[in-house]
C-alpha cells in the first residue's frame, strides 16, 4: 500500500469516503481491479517515485496521476513491508486465483476423493493468501504454518466429509431441499475452515499484539492485543461475508436452471464457471467494503498503557490505527 512509502506528509486515504460503505465499495473495486496485475516493474517504481515526492512534499496536491500511483501501490505492496505480494495473492488476483478451486469445490457430485483434494486445494491456496497478507507485526514460524495448514484442512475435510454422509439420510426434508442443502455443503466447509484457518494462522499476534499509532501523525506506538483481537475478530466475519454470495448464489441459480434446461455436462461446466465468475466480480467488492482495510480504534478501548499516551510532539494520542490484514 502507498502508506508503506516514507514521508512526514500523509497521502489521502483514498479518492472516496471510506467511512461510508458505497466509498468502500468503490475504493475495494479499484483496488480488486485485475488489470492491476499488468502492471509492470517500472510503472511500481514510477508510482513509488511520485508517492514519495507527495509525501515528502516535493508534489504539492493530489493529481490524476498521482491517484493512480496510489491505486497501483495499494493493490501491490503490503502495507507493513513494502515489498510487493506475490501476484498470485494479491487482492487484485483474488477472483482469478480463487475461480479454479470455487468451480472444483462446486462441481455437483464430486463424491469422497473429488471433495478432499477441492477442500485441500482452497485451504492450500487460503493459507497462501492469508500467509502474504497478514499483519506481519509477528510472522509464523514454518512450524506454525504447517501446524495451522493441517488444522485448517481437517476442518474443512471433516465438515465436507460429514456433511455430505447427513444430507442424504435427512428424510424429513424434501427431495428438493436435501438437493439444495448438498450444494451447500462446500459453503459450510469453506466458512467453517475459513474461521478457524484465520485464528489459527493469526494467533500470534493476539497473543503478542500488532502495531498500533497514532491516527494524526502516523507514529508507532507500540503493540496491543486488542487491537490485534480486533483486526482478526473482523477477518474472520469477512471470510464469511466473502463466501457467501459466492458459495451460496452460483449453486442454488444453476438447481434452479437444471430444472428448466438440461444441460450437457461441457454446457453444466460452463455454465458454473459463468455464473461463479459473474458472481465473483459483482460481489467481491460489496464484501471487501464491509470494514476497513485500515481500523481505527479509540484508545479507550485499548490496554492501560496507551490510555494516556502521547506522540513525540506533545499532543495527546485520542485513536490509533493500524492495518486489519486480509
Amino acid at each position: 500500500m502507498a502508506s508503506a512509502i516514507p514521508g512526514p506528509r500523509n497521502l489521502p486515504e483514498s479518492a472516496y469516503d471510506l467511512d461510508t460503505y458505497w466509498g468502500r465499495v468503490l475504493h475495494s473495486a479499484e483496488v480488486s481491479d485485475p488489470r492491476m496485475l499488468l502492471v509492470t516493474k517500472s510503472q511500481l517504481e514510477k508510482s513509488k517515485d511520485l508517492v514519495y515526492k507527495y509525501k515528502n512534499n516535493e508534489i504539492k496536491s493530489m493529481t490524476p496521476e498521482l491517484w493512480h500511483a496510489k491505486l497501483v501501490l495499494d493493490s501491490t505492496i503490503h502495507p507493513d513491508t513494502g515489498e510487493p505480494v506475490l501476484l498470485p495473492f494479491r487482492m487484485s488476483s483474488y477472483v482469478l486465483s480463487n475461480l479454479v478451486v470455487t468451480v472444483g469445490m462446486l462441481t455437483p457430485n464430486l463424491g469422497t476423493i473429488g471433495t478432499l483434494f477441492w477442500q485441500i486445494a482452497n485451504q492450500s491456496l487460503n493459507v497462501a493468501i492469508n500467509t502474504a497478507n497478514a499483519n506481519k507485526s509477528h510472522p509464523l514460524t514454518t512450524h506454525q504454518l504447517l501446524t495451522s495448514y493441517g488444522l485448517a484442512v481437517s476442518a474443512s475435510c471433516s465438515v465436507a466429509l460429514g456433511l455430505n454422509a447427513i444430507v442424504p439420510r435427512l428424510k424429513a426434508v424434501s427431495p428438493n431441499t436435501r438437493l439444495i442443502l448438498g450444494r451447500l455443503v462446500p459453503f459450510a466447509a469453506v466458512v467453517s475452515a475459513g474461521v478457524v484457518n484465520v485464528f489459527l494462522m493469526r494467533g500470534q499476534e493476539i497473543r503478542k499484539g500488532i502495531t498500533v499509532y497514532d491516527q494524526d501523525s502516523a507514529e508507532p506506538l507500540g503493540t496491543s492485543q486488542r487491537a490485534a483481537t480486533f483486526a482478526v475478530g473482523q477477518t474472520a466475519i469477512s471470510r464469511v461475508i466473502n463466501a457467501t454470495p459466492i458459495m451460496v448464489l452460483p449453486p442454488l441459480i444453476l438447481v434452479r436452471l437444471q430444472k428448466k434446461f438440461k444441460f450437457s455436462p461441457r454446457s453444466e461446466l460452463f455454465t458454473n464457471l459463468s455464473l461463479i465468475l459473474a458472481t465473483s466480480f459483482i460481489a467481491l467488492p460489496f464484501a471487501l467494503g464491509i470494514f476497513p482495510q485500515k481500523c481505527s480504534l479509540d484508545v479507550k478501548h485499548l490496554e492501560d498503557k496507551f490510555k494516556d499516551i502521547k506522540s513525540s510532539s506533545g499532543h495527546a494520542v485520542k485513536k490509533v490505527v493500524f492495518n486489519r490484514g486480509m
